[in-house]
């Protein structure tokens, strides 16, 4: 089922609670020995609408009219909402213990021992606060996994060779759309390309050409 929120995320004010840093949060996870990647259950439909906005988000079906107690999927500032959520719930355990965004939460530990301590601390948090985890999309106890783009494990951090592939597969752009979106995917790798800038610079100088104005 697909609500249209269109009008109502129109008329709501943007929710400028800042998402983590991807840069800083590999980075804080790196350099560890053992990880436990973990995804909330249908994380947004955890978070319950307060009783005075149910109503705004009211559907029309065959058997009636409706509306959510738990916050949808498709509001505009979903995701700003869920990560000050586990902000505000795992403030202190945050890029010490385990690192968190949206509904991505990672445990990190440099030993057995006290990988376990970090992971009974964070399922009591979950117990505490009744969040739920999909078990289907959970490891445990790895030397290595893939976080947002990026495979961290103890030695470091290296590019996921699933977006070298995306990159290497990709038709050649022949809009300043497709030209654009190329420089996207290589802004997103550029800490393991020397020289970045420079190498794409005919590139740029190719679209201040079309777009005089910028």
């Amino acid at each position: 089922m697909c609500v249209d929120y269109r009008d109502l995320n129109r008329a709501s004010p943007k929710d400028n609670f800042p998402l983590p840093h991807i840069d800083t949060l590999v980075d804080n996870t790196a350099k560890h020995s053992l990880f436990s990647f973990m995804d909330g259950f249908s994380g947004y439909n955890q978070i319950k609408m307060a009783p005075e906005d149910m109503e705004k988000t009211t559907f029309i079906t065959m058997w009636g009219t409706f509306c959510y107690k738990v916050m949808p999927f498709g509001l505009k500032n979903a995701g700003a909402t869920y990560q000050r959520a586990m902000v505000t719930l795992f403030h202190d355990m945050m890029h010490k213990e385990i690192e968190v965004y949206v509904d991505d939460m990672i445990a990190k530990s440099r030993g057995e021992e006290e990988h376990v301590v970090n992971l009974k601390k964070l399922f009591d948090r979950l117990r505490k606060f009744q969040l739920k985890l999909n078990q289907a999309k959970c490891m445990f106890g790895a030397t290595s996994g893939k976080l947002l783009g990026f495979i961290v494990s103890e030695r470091g951090i290296e590019v996921d060779p699933d977006k070298i592939k995306a990159i290497q597969e990709l038709p050649p752009p022949r809009t300043q759309k497709e030209v654009r979106g190329f420089l996207g995917r290589l802004n997103y790798i550029a800490r393991f390309i020397a020289q970045l800038i420079d190498q794409c610079d005919p590139i740029f100088r190719l679209l201040r050409k079309h777009n005089p104005g910028e």
